[in-house]
């Protein structure tokens, strides 16, 4: 049985946090960086088949690029729901406003759903 609540991604946000404050990034753009990975870690276990989806984070001199993978082949498609109140079906929107890059690459047995954002100059 599929449990109702995705698993606690808390301990890698504040690992994301922590990486992303001793590196000097502002804070506006560490809560992005915090929202952005919520949002592609809670659709890869809703929608990606992945009871825990395996997270890669990479943090280059002025790029964060997070990786979130998942079970299930079937890329991602952006989707607004004509409902204004409906729940669900804005993630990826929400991801391309908030990061400057992102996507997803398949693999042999699933795929990986990332985004990249830049370090303010």
């Amino acid at each position: 049985m599929r449990a109702l609540n995705p698993p606690d991604c808390t301990a890698v946000r504040a690992e994301l946090r922590s990486l992303l404050l001793s590196a000097g990034w502002p804070p506006e753009t560490i809560a992005d960086a915090e929202l952005a990975f919520q949002e592609l870690f809670v659709n890869a276990w809703q929608h990606g088949l992945s009871p825990a989806p395996a997270v890669l984070v990479s943090l280059l001199p002025t790029t964060l690029r997070v990786a979130v993978c998942d079970d299930c082949p079937d890329l991602p498609e952006s989707r607004v729901s004509a409902d204004p109140f409906a729940i669900s079906g804005r993630g990826l929107h929400l991801v391309h406003a908030l990061t400057h890059r992102f996507g997803a690459t398949p693999t042999k047995t699933g795929k990986v759903t990332w985004f990249e954002l830049d370090a303010a100059a």
